[in-house]
């Protein structure tokens, strides 16, 4: 027993340790983060999951559940508000919403 206090008694040691580090460098790391959102001109809405950004490459998943990186597709209609379809698959919801007021999905095309 006293091999697991001493050891329950190191982790406990250890997480203090890391909570004081994360504590001293979380200032710092948020500055950094908002330096880079700055130079690549990153806003909270491009940090949203599931909005994939015109140029990245598609993940899809190969037969036997590995993941390739597929082919990089083009942006094709660009929303009001920045959202973006590459024209592939179901019409994205901002799209349906669109057209079910009565505008045409040309309205939204991207010009080349």
């Amino acid at each position: 027993m006293t091999k697991l206090i001493g050891l329950q008694s190191q982790i406990e040691k250890l997480q203090k340790e890391a909570a004081a580090i994360k504590a001293k460098e979380f200032d710092s790391t948020v500055r950094d983060i908002l330096a880079k959102m700055s130079a690549f001109g990153i806003t909270l809405k491009d940090l949203k999951p599931g909005k994939a950004k015109a140029g990245k490459a598609i993940v899809t998943k190969k037969a036997g559940g590995k993941k390739k990186s597929g082919v990089t597709l083009p942006t094709k209609y660009r929303g009001p508000n920045g959202e973006t379809w590459t024209g592939r698959g179901l019409a994205p919801r901002w799209l349906q919403a669109e057209l079910a007021q009565g505008k045409t999905k040309e309205e939204f095309a991207v010009k080349a």
